[in-house]
């Protein structure tokens, strides 16, 4: 007779890395302060994140309020020690002279998500109290859904991402990393647009930079997309398969400032599909051909998260480095 599997035989939670695509959004960076103190006052707090989302959540029924954490490669090290996970490492640059992909200070992210920006907004606010000078928010970007899911540039985003097992699949670690099982690597980056340039095009040349219509959002066929568009270089495939990585992209902008921006967000079990997707657009495939959406669109910032379940996240208080 078969017996159950034990309590130590279930597979951990994940945190909402998977859940559906919200109105609203706030993505925070933030580094370590050096010290000891510091460092536990952040292993301290991992364990209050999960109570604080509920806690938060129950003031607005169905709100879908979320919240994902990640460190970066060295905040891993210094907070936790080892085990580190199998693929984190520290973001590097990609790109050329003039058309680059940097990699920006981050040790910490936040990426909080619910139906209306005041859940997000409260979340935030007592999730960032108890850190108080531990930590030091070097990006805060507040962000909201535009129409039926457009990019600042006006193309239906995200058309393309995995949905249900499938997403599950590209996005958790399985095991090739038993010991961060159901973890997840994310990858950020803040765009800017120069939307006045972007405008002065006719639909049919954006179209032809994106790759798919803009009205309908219908992929082109491959006899008239360019090669160096959007969706050419985004998409990759292993072994005759198509491997995909799971975005939650969101515009922002403060248009009296002149700023229109995308927080581009890619979840996937292995950072690999997402530098290869940046090295693509960035130096080109071949070299040279780049993703024309550059000419309009500078990225500002990058960095690479690890994401832990939220059975480790809850763990990691007891997770000192040895000698600490």
């Amino acid at each position: 007779m078969t017996q159950p599997s034990s309590l130590a035989e279930r597979k951990p939670e994940p945190q909402a890395i998977c859940n559906p695509i919200t109105r609203s959004a706030i993505f925070i960076v933030a580094t370590l302060a050096p010290g000891a103190a510091a460092a536990q006052t952040v292993r301290d707090w991992c364990t209050d994140i999960a109570a604080l989302t509920r806690s938060v959540g129950k003031r607005v029924p169905g709100g879908n309020l979320s919240c994902v954490c990640g460190f970066g490669s060295s905040a891993w090290d210094r907070l936790f020690g080892g085990p580190h996970p199998a693929s984190l490492h520290p973001f590097i640059e990609v790109g050329v002279e003039g058309r680059r992909a940097p990699s920006t200070p981050g040790d910490l992210l936040l990426h909080i998500r619910a139906e209306q920006m005041d859940l997000c907004f409260e979340l935030a606010t007592q999730l960032l109290k108890p850190l108080g000078d531990s930590i030091k928010v070097v990006d805060e970007v507040q962000g909201f859904r535009y129409f039926d899911m457009r990019s600042m540039v006006g193309f239906v985003d995200g058309t393309e991402n995995p949905e249900g097992r499938e997403a599950v699949d590209f996005t958790l670690v399985g095991d090739e990393d038993p010991q961060f099982c159901n973890g997840s690597y994310v990858l950020v980056q803040k765009y800017l647009h120069n939307m006045t340039a972007w405008n002065e095009l006719t639909v049919e040349a954006q179209e032809r930079i994106i790759g798919r219509t803009k009205l309908s959002d219908i992929e082109l066929d491959d006899a008239v997309k360019p090669s160096c568009s959007h969706s050419s270089l985004t998409t990759l495939e292993e072994n005759g398969e198509e491997v995909k990585i799971l975005r939650d992209n969101m515009p922002f902008g403060r248009p009296g400032a002149g700023e229109f921006g995308t927080y581009f967000i890619g979840y996937a079990r292995s950072p690999r599909p997402v530098e290869q997707m940046l090295e693509n657009m960035f130096v080109g495939r071949p070299a040279g051909n780049y993703d024309r959406l550059l000419d309009f669109s500078t990225a500002v910032t990058g960095g690479l998260f690890f994401v832990p379940s939220a059975d480790l996240l809850e763990d990691l208080a007891e997770r000192a480095p040895t000698g600490l």
